[in-house]
């Protein structure tokens, strides 16, 4: 297959993808979201359905302002309603309003929605196909007909929806796209379907005067929204519908974050400029952070975990040679490898992972076992440091005495309120929380108190509050995300728990862990160690720019 070979990348996140449960788009957000896909040098971006809510078009006109400099922006709409011809039809207005050059129409494939879903006859859903297409071609628009449930359909009543696409043909589309709605097809009848449509599709095309390219829109039920795409295209598909990060209803759509760099990178199609697939990383997290909506940290080629190496073995060969046991390099996605820390680590990993802190360490280095054997009894103990690197490298310093010494956090005191408690204590909300803490810095010592939602808000303000004064870069921290797991459940309220904190100070982001019978004890320990770590990069970094600084010329 020549390496040219053009496979069209089709994003609708922003509204196939908007159908995740639990995800809400800002008209903000949209816009975000296609600048970040327009970067990334994706073709086609769906924009939503202009006409269906006020959302969508208003982020229409918005764009109409402030184009996408490489996508097409496409307007999403059904074909035309029962009884109603597509010049009147009020749907189709908005479609237009939209001033885009192509337009996505959908229509149904399967008989069943036919007489079931639309309540009209069979005849009447091929007349609705037609005009719809003819009279937006007649307003100078492309388009891509979207053949809803088309596998169903096919295996349902294989003539009818055969003479669905004939149709849309004739009328003008420019793209058949096939769509899995309900994500029930497997690979083996996706190819053999596809390639059945393609030839069906030449006759038709040649009475037509015009070429049709074939796409493919999967949904992710069972599981095989990425695999029934790449067999699509292998027969013939030219253009993969999809969503980053295989958002969508249900269980999902085509996942592009898989797709691409399995079309590119395995089977040397272009999807994507070769420069810019790099940015498909930086994308996917950013797009999840847009939908606030957690990673899949496992995820194929953009996950944290993609090219995370854990075993002593896996590091010290990959060390080596990065083929053995990876099977693209991470970059040319714009991830990066990572060396896990965990019982299960050799030296390899700790010497890799002391590397990449900047600290020199090697096998005949004293603190190397020592590391190594700490490491192993932590994390026996319950410490997990494949999450909390900033926490690991912490324990490393210490081991080569480069820890500095920001404060000495000398006791604390949690106190909880609760005022008015009603005989329901699950309607209780009027509570407060006073936390107040001890801290040495130099010679000086502070006692100072502070209030918080809870306890870890508490003794977070607490701490920030007494330490301001001596570190303002302080207010650039920010704590992000707090996870709490019961470690040995089966003990009761004696159980041990596990903390781990997020911080970020607007550029970097960093965890730390805290273990301990008390919860609240493990959330300081994780607290305090944040803002340590917070503090030892600050001071690396203004170390690194006076470093920079030219100095004076002499007068």
């Amino acid at each position: 297959m020549p390496q040219s070979e053009k496979v069209w990348i089709y994003d609708t996140t922003l509204r196939d993808g908007a159908q995740t449960e639990g995800l809400s788009l800002s008209i903000e957000d949209k816009l975000k979201i296609s600048l970040q896909l327009d970067r990334l040098g994706v073709p086609f971006i769906e924009g939503g359905w202009p006409g269906a809510n006020p959302k969508d078009i208003q982020f229409f006109q918005r764009l109409q302002e402030n184009p996408l400099q490489q996508a097409e922006l496409v307007p999403f709409c059904s074909t035309r309603r029962p009884g109603l011809t597509a010049a009147e039809d009020p749907l189709l207005r908005p479609i237009l309003a939209a001033q885009t050059r192509w337009v996505t129409l959908f229509g149904k494939s399967w008989d069943l929605h036919v007489t079931t879903g639309l309540k009209t006859t069979l005849d009447e859903n091929l007349a609705m196909i037609a005009d719809s297409i003819s009279y937006l071609s007649r307003q100078d628009r492309c388009i891509i007909y979207d053949a809803e449930h088309w596998f169903d359909g096919y295996k349902n009543n294989r003539a009818y929806a055969l003479e669905t696409l004939r149709v849309a043909i004739a009328s003008g589309t420019q793209w058949i796209v096939l769509c899995d709605t309900n994500g029930g097809t497997l690979p083996h009848e996706i190819s053999s379907i596809v390639d059945e449509v393609s030839q069906a599709m030449q006759p038709w095309q040649e009475k037509a005067g015009h070429d049709v390219q074939l796409g493919i829109h999967t949904h992710n039920d069972s599981g095989t929204a990425v695999a029934n795409a790449i067999a699509a295209v292998q027969q013939g598909a030219a253009m993969v519908q999809g969503t980053i990060n295989g958002y969508g209803e249900r269980c999902g759509n085509a996942n592009l974050c898989t797709l691409i760099p399995n079309l590119q990178l395995k089977l040397g199609y272009d999807c994507l400029p070769p420069d810019q697939l790099s940015g498909l990383t930086p994308a996917s997290r950013l797009i999840s952070e847009i939908a606030n909506l957690a990673p899949d940290e496992h995820a194929p080629f953009v996950g944290l975990s993609a090219f995370a190496h854990k075993g002593g073995i896996h590091v010290s060969a990959v060390q080596k040679d990065p083929r053995t046991y990876e099977h693209v390099t991470p970059d040319v996605v714009g991830n990066r490898r990572r060396i896990v820390i965990s019982d299960q680590a050799g030296l390899s990993n700790v010497l890799e992972k002391a590397s990449l802190f900047g600290l020199t360490l090697d096998k005949a280095h004293p603190a190397s076992r020592q590391i190594l054997q700490e490491l192993k009894t932590l994390e026996h103990q319950g410490y997990q440091f494949e999450a909390a690197e900033a926490s690991f490298e912490l324990l490393i310093r210490q081991a080569l005495d480069q820890r500095p010494s920001f404060f000495d956090l000398q006791g604390f005191d949690v106190l909880c309120r609760t005022h008015d408690v009603p005989q329901n204590y699950a309607a209780c909300s009027n509570s407060s929380v006073l936390a107040t803490v001890s801290v040495k810095v130099g010679d000086q010592r502070i006692l100072t108190a502070a209030e918080g939602n809870g306890p870890v808000s508490a003794l977070d303000s607490a701490l920030r509050k007494a330490l301001v004064a001596f570190y303002p870069a302080m207010v650039e921290f920010h704590l992000t995300d707090y996870k709490v797991r019961i470690l040995d459940g089966h003990t009761g309220t004696s159980a041990k728990t596990r903390v781990l904190v997020d911080f970020t100070n607007g550029h970097q982001r960093w965890t730390t862990v805290g273990v301990s019978t008390n919860i609240i004890q493990a959330s300081y320990q994780a607290v305090t160690e944040g803002i340590e770590y917070g503090l030892l990069r600050q001071s690396q970094q203004a170390e690194a720019e006076l470093k920079s600084t030219p100095l004076p010329l002499a007068t």
